[in-house]
């Protein structure tokens, strides 16, 4: 703590404090600061209409429930630096009009876990958090758990389910009708004084905001050095640094602070030593919410305008890289998979898609696929989003799609019976840390079941 403050920690809440709301969200919307989490919203949009959304009661959420395949940059930066997200919760909230707050980590970062529960009690005593009341959220270890509307589910004590509303619209604690799959019915007791009439009951929305941690993190070092500061790296539509993950068939795993518009290869090869000795890489995926960047694309520079431009997606800048060797059927089934057991099953057009997806996918790598299945893949990938309440069944469209389009060969291969020298078994690779240039994944996930239990040990997952 002492470290931080002498590094400058409370200036960005204090100038919050002299700025004000409005001259504050004014700032962060100069700066270009664009969300972490993976979709890329602005953050000063963001904040602007929180702070201007009707309710009484409002709420800030910080999200590191990191779950992405490839993706360990919120672990790293709570390991390296809490205080900095923590004083960016302080200013969110101060900014919107919230008095309470949630940090949501998975109960099995217990590194985590410990860190931040030590750096809340020494802002708070230090007065780096003003009136604000942050708890701790431990939550289960379901990727759905980082899907905001599924964590103000887990955060009011139900399972990651994402609920209908957006949070902005419908929020913690908000009653009916906030949509999700367990509703809050309204308290008789409640006082109706001061309620927005306009809402049935007289019920508050309790618009929150939901930022990702290192989204948060960008906020106090804005606010102290300034807008243009922050725009003078990266590029003009994807101003500053971002964390990048880089996993798989590369000479060491890591993770490093990168500028925006550093080109992919480079990329690949400051933070990953460039791919393995005697090997080049073929394909290259930002976690799995996107479409796979193929050998060709590879000096694509790493902005969320660029990455469009190529059709794929920057995501949380997970990358995982996958070699000549790698067979490109095996990762897109174990990847499909992945997508398939952690839907939650609200919607029945991802489930089943998801699900009719990952069994024609297997059929193909055990060589028993026809025509009629790569037709049966096309046709579900093309309904899988139908009616959709999570991103899901967009990243299961995108992404095998991207697979399909990108290595029509291997497909071919498959579909006629040639046995394929590609390694196969590739696990997920879902991080469960980093140690020593190695990236360990989690052993559990080829287990897991699609109703969240896992096949080496009943009961739900944890």
């Amino acid at each position: 703590m002492d470290e931080y403050r002498a590094f400058g920690g409370g200036l960005g809440l204090a100038r919050a404090q002299e700025l004000g709301p409005e001259q504050t969200i004014q700032e962060i919307s100069l700066s270009g600061l664009r969300g972490r989490g993976g979709a890329g919203f602005r953050t000063g949009r963001k904040w602007d209409s929180l702070r201007n959304a009707t309710g009484t009661t409002k709420y800030v959420v910080c999200n590191a429930a990191e779950g992405e395949p490839g993706t360990f940059k919120d672990r790293t930066l709570l390991r390296s630096n809490p205080y900095q997200v923590i004083e960016g919760m302080a200013v969110a909230a101060l900014t919107i009009g919230a008095r309470e707050a949630f940090l949501c980590l998975k109960a099995k970062f217990e590194r985590e876990v410990d860190i931040v529960t030590k750096a809340v009690a020494e802002m708070e005593a230090a007065g780096l958090t003003g009136d604000l009341t942050i708890t701790i959220v431990q939550g289960p270890d379901e990727y759905l758990y980082g899907e905001e509307k599924a964590m103000l589910e887990v955060i009011e004590g139900k399972a990651p389910l994402p609920r209908l509303l957006q949070p902005w619209e419908r929020g913690l604690f908000a009653v009916m009708p906030q949509m999700g799959w367990e509703m809050t019915p309204p308290d008789p007791e409640a006082p109706l004084e001061g309620l927005n009439p306009d809402l049935a009951g007289g019920a508050e929305a309790n618009p929150t905001l939901v930022n990702n941690a290192e989204t948060l993190a960008n906020i106090a070092p804005i606010l102290t050095r300034g807008a243009e500061w922050h725009r003078s790296t990266g590029t003009a539509d994807s101003p500053g640094h971002v964390i990048c993950t880089v996993v798989g068939d590369v000479a060491h795993a890591g993770v490093a602070e990168i500028e925006l518009g550093m080109p992919l290869a480079a990329a690949l090869d400051q933070i990953g030593g460039g791919p393995r000795s005697g090997h080049r890489v073929k394909a290259v995926l930002s976690g799995v919410s996107n479409a796979v960047v193929t050998s060709d694309e590879i000096d694509t520079p790493l902005s969320y305008e660029d990455m469009a431009r190529i059709g794929s997606g920057l995501g949380s800048v997970g990358l995982i890289v996958y070699d000549e060797a790698a067979c490109m059927v095996d990762v897109a089934h174990s990847l499909s998979r992945f997508l398939y057991v952690e839907s939650c099953g609200q919607c029945p057009a991802c489930k089943f898609g998801t699900g009719e997806v990952t069994a024609y996918l297997e059929r193909l790598l055990e060589l028993r696929a026809d025509d009629r299945d790569i037709l049966t893949i096309s046709a579900r990938l093309r309904t899988v989003t139908d009616g959709n309440r999570c991103a899901v069944p967009v990243e299961e469209q995108a992404l095998i799609s991207s697979f399909l389009r990108s290595f029509p060969e291997e497909f071919a291969d498959h579909l006629e019976g040639r046995p394929c020298p590609g390694r196969h078994d590739l696990p997920v690779p879902k991080i469960d840390d980093i140690v020593d240039g190695e990236a360990i994944f989690d052993g559990r996930q080829r287990f897991k079941q699609p109703d969240w239990t896992y096949a080496d040990q009943p009961g739900r997952g944890d």
